[in-house]
């Protein structure tokens, strides 16, 4: 039944009929961001809001495996607009960030996604929202909003307690006298967070520009919960921008059962069910899950450290290796020449461990009783999927914002442990200089892994986080409550406000 034909029912009932919101998705050309913003879309529709996604046609697979448990079709569409490959000299297909391992490409997917401008106003002007949902990465949207009088809200894929650490630093640039070596205390900031090093030049620049843009808009979506944050850090922000942030995560756990949870991102190349029938076999808390994202990628001599410490660790392990692009066809020997001698007959014939090389269905791993531990980049994803789950972490941040991230786990909500990761990358294809050693690996893996106090009260305070983070999203929850007045408040704005209005009406 269409909901026109529903609209007239309920009219001709006598019930009251509220005219869904239009809403317009602009997720960027990455995984990281098309995942989470397409949930948070699909909880938009699961209120029967009318949702749109604009994506281009390679990436339309990040949207595309929906269930119908959280996704009704009357309210969530796809609408592509073709990615100028031409223009930006790269061959058909490649359209995402998941696409390549070299930096030059990297550059030529984020000109061509800044190219998508003209056909998506050309989108627009035919077909006008309520309100424009845009990843914060993209400058031109909120002057597409603005010209068309259509008001915009941008989503981050960071917490606002890395946001708020971020706009410290900005408006107290004190810490830019310090060397490269140097730690430093973040100023003016509401926890007392120690930096080992300064995040590159080239990461504060682009990030100022990223915050400037962001500001500009009605309000900023955030895929956390407010309780992860803190109430201090939301009023920090708030406070010291002006701006208004809304926590409607996780959007992970909109996802409920196994097959949705195998769905997302990427198809997995170790099937479901073989995953799941190697971890049925394992202890509670016993594996050790590894993974630092679809885009970092280790020299094969970090590779080295890396399994030497695991194994030295004694534990049982999930291990996921990035498929290096354009390295498919490699044999199993090639793929493995950085292993140990001997390493896949003591631990992978044995089933001691378990090695995915390429993409894994990391939310369905993490909610599973045999994880114990997630080693992890500190990513924003990878995070708020752990905390989720309830697991505790080991951190070891590469690039991007995840130093932030790791002073949110370790610091100051205690669910994690450092590895002693300290060289602060442009982002994860660089080639590192630092190699983290196989000692400090297997002394990280054994002070979670193998229990004590210290253990326990971290497992216990990431337990109680896990709790949150899924009554935040239940009815009542904090996440819940959220989405329920951004929804009453566009609507309040479409109904009867002036876009100029519209950040007062989200104060």
């Amino acid at each position: 039944m269409k909901l026109k034909e529903r609209e007239l029912i309920k009219k001709m009932e006598g019930v009251e009929v509220e005219r869904p919101l239009k809403l317009h998705f602009i997720p960027y050309l990455a995984p990281g961001h098309m995942i989470p913003l397409g949930d948070i879309a699909a909880l938009f529709a699961s209120r029967a809001q009318q949702v749109t996604i604009i994506t281009t046609p390679s990436n339309t697979h990040f949207f595309t495996n929906k269930s119908p448990s959280f996704a009704d079709p009357l309210f969530l569409r796809l609408h592509t607009v073709d990615f100028p490959s031409k223009q930006v000299g790269l061959p058909d297909g490649v359209e995402s960030l998941s696409s390549t391992t070299d930096i030059a490409t990297s550059a030529k997917i984020y000109y061509g996604a800044m190219l998508l401008h003209g056909p998506i106003q050309d989108f627009m002007e035919k077909d006008p929202p309520d309100c424009i949902i845009t990843d914060c990465i993209y400058p031109w949207v909120y002057d597409l909003g603005h010209k068309l009088k259509i008001p915009t809200i941008a989503f981050t894929g960071f917490s606002i307690f890395t946001v708020s650490l971020m706009e410290s630093l900005r408006i107290n640039p004190s810490w830019k006298s310090h060397t490269d070596l140097d730690s430093f205390v973040v100023p003016n900031f509401p926890h007392s967070i120690t930096l080992c090093t300064k995040p590159p030049k080239s990461f504060t620049g682009f990030m100022e520009m990223v915050h400037e843009t962001t500001l500009k808009t009605n309000g900023l979506i955030v895929n956390n919960f407010a309780e992860l944050d803190g109430e201090e850090c939301i009023e920090h922000y708030e406070k010291t921008t002006g701006h208004k942030a809304w926590h409607l995560g996780p959007a992970s756990l909109i996802r409920k059962t196994i097959q949705e949870k195998a769905e997302r991102g990427h198809e997995s190349v170790v099937g479901v069910q073989e995953c799941l029938r190697w971890l049925d076999l394992k202890r509670v808390n016993s594996v050790l899950y590894i993974c630092f994202g679809s885009n970092c990628y280790f020299s094969d001599k970090q590779l080295y450290e890396i399994a030497c410490g695991i194994e030295a660790s004694g534990h049982e392990f999930v291990w996921v290796v990035p498929e290096k692009k354009g390295k498919e066809d490699e044999s199993e020997e090639e793929k493995g020449k950085w292993l140990p001698k001997g390493f896949e007959d003591r631990n992978i014939q044995k089933k001691k461990g378990l090695i995915i090389r390429g993409w894994a269905p990391q939310v369905m791993i993490l909610g599973h009783t045999a994880v114990g531990v997630f080693m992890t980049h500190c990513g924003w994803n990878s995070t708020i999927e752990a905390v989720s789950a309830g697991i505790p972490m080991i951190t070891w941040p590469v690039h991007g914002e995840q130093f932030y991230n790791e002073k949110l786990i370790t610091d100051v909500r205690g669910i994690g442990i450092e590895v002693g990761a300290t060289e602060w990358c442009v982002d994860g294809i660089e080639e590192r200089k630092k190699v983290v050693n196989k000692d400090s690996i297997e002394k990280a893996v054994r002070k979670l892994m193998d229990g004590g106090d210290e253990a326990e009260d971290i497992r216990r305070r990431a337990r109680e986080f896990g709790d949150k983070a899924r009554g935040a999203v239940q009815e009542g929850g904090s996440s819940h409550n959220n989405l329920l007045a951004l929804i009453d408040d566009i609507r309040r704005l479409r109904d009867s406000k002036p876009l100029d209005s519209f950040n007062d009406s989200l104060s």
